[in-house]
Order: C-alpha cells, then sequence, then structure tokens
C-alpha cells in the first residue's frame, strides 16, 4: 500500500517538477563593495543559486576566475558574493591571483543541467529520472564508487561537491520521506521542494549498485548511516 501511494504523489508531484528549468543568466558586474557585487536581476535568478564569474582579458580571451552565490534580491537587483571556483582548486588549473571586477560577467545557474541524485531505492530512481527529462543525472553509481574508495558510507557536502566538480555538475537532488528537493551543489540551498508520497524501503547510504561501501577502523569521520532522511535533511541545514 505505501508502494502504491508513493506511486500516486510521487507521479503528480513530478510531472510538475519535470518542468523544473532554471535557464543559466547572464549579468554584468555594476557595483561592488566587501566582496559583494550587485548585479541587475531577473526571475531566473533566486537566493542561493549559484554561478561563476568569467574575466576578460586585454587580448580577448577569458576565463573563470571566481564563484558566484546569490545572496539577496532586492528592488531590481541582485546582491551575489564571491568564493574560491572549486573546479580550479587543482595542480593542473592554479587558482587565478585576481578578484572580480565591475564590468565582469556573472554567468548564474551554472551547469544547473546536469545533477547528481540521492534517493533511497531504485524505482525512485527510476521515477525521477523518467520525469526530468531536461536534466542530465549523474549516475549514483560513480558517487558510490568515489565513496568506495575513500572508505566514506557517511558522504559529507564536500565529497558531493568534489563529485559534482569532477562531474561538471551544478545541482544535487535528494529524494527524502515526503519530500524532495533540487539544491545547489555548492551552497546546498534548496532551489525547490517537491511533495511526494512515503517510501517504501531504504539503501543505505543511497541507491547505487556499488556494494559494500564501507569504513575502516583508522578514519574517525567515516561512520555508516542509520536513518537516511534524518542524515540528507541534516546535511543540507549545515552552515
Amino acid at each position: 500500500m505505501k508502494r502504491v501511494l508513493f506511486m500516486v504523489f510521487i507521479l503528480c508531484g513530478f510531472a510538475f517538477g519535470a518542468e523544473f528549468n532554471m535557464k543559466t543568466t547572464y549579468a554584468l558586474i555594476l557595483n561592488l563593495q566587501d566582496n559583494i557585487a550587485e548585479i541587475t536581476d531577473s526571475p531566473d535568478i533566486i537566493v542561493g543559486s549559484s554561478g561563476v564569474v568569467m574575466h576578460k582579458f586585454k587580448d580577448g580571451s577569458k576565463s573563470i576566475i571566481a564563484r558566484a552565490v546569490v545572496t539577496q534580491k532586492q528592488n531590481g537587483f541582485a546582491k551575489v558574493r564571491f568564493e574560491v571556483f572549486g573546479s580550479l582548486k587543482q595542480t593542473a588549473l592554479p587558482v587565478p591571483k585576481m578578484l572580480p571586477i565591475v564590468g565582469d560577467e556573472i554567468i548564474l545557474n551554472y551547469l544547473y543541467d546536469r545533477s547528481l541524485i540521492i534517493v533511497p531505492n531504485k524505482e525512485i530512481y527510476k521515477e525521477i529520472t523518467e520525469n526530468f527529462k531536461n536534466i542530465t543525472f549523474i549516475h549514483p553509481d560513480i558517487v558510490g564508487a568515489y565513496l568506495h574508495y575513500e572508505y566514506k558510507p557517511n558522504p559529507s557536502r564536500e565529497d558531493f561537491r568534489k563529485m559534482c566538480a569532477n562531474s561538471a555538475a551544478g545541482l544535487i537532488f535528494i529524494a527524502l520521506d515526503g519530500e524532495a528537493v533540487f539544491a545547489d551543489c555548492g551552497s546546498f540551498e534548496v532551489l525547490k521542494r517537491f511533495k511526494s508520497g512515503s517510501v517504501d524501503y531504504y539503501q543505505l547510504p543511497f541507491y547505487t549498485r556499488v556494494q559494500g561501501i564501507d569504513t575502516v577502523f583508522w578514519k574517525l569521520d567515516s561512520a555508516k548511516i542509520n536513518n537516511y532522511d534524518e542524515y540528507y535533511k541534516r546535511l543540507l541545514k549545515e552552515k
């Protein structure tokens, strides 16, 4: 019976949710003060959404120099804070030693057509991937393989951020008992919520075909998840 109820609720909720589409938005930095930029607002911009800052050099070339996160919308303008762009934090791509300036372009809702997917079982995975046709979901086996290699049955925000960076994804989808959310994979701000039914059964730490995601005694920050819903709700609420 629970399974039937879940299917009814999730189909209704995700028929609407299948239209989830946060378009890539482009805006120039108008003002800048204390690492906070002001840009022209747009209906496609929401608080918590993120993107990148693109700087144009004198020779005409362009480069991403920072990550941008929307912090406020008011009176036709949006405020954006800057962070280090995680995908540049690797040996082959040294972090640029320059800060955003007025006139630089901010690209928001960056990579919002690609998402990690965290769900409690195979059936829900199938429902979601079939209903959100405009989203390319990164298969959970990719994240599962990483956690297996790292002995991390309790994935952290940083684990998911790393997987988003490696997979060129801007979103993370998390299905819970009674609701599901799309969140920004960097800020973990919830961008949209959907109502759903109850979950019939859980696979921990989430649905993946990768078996044996376990911990080892020398990793003190690694432990198995006991309650799927509590764990991921807490992960979304962390500051």
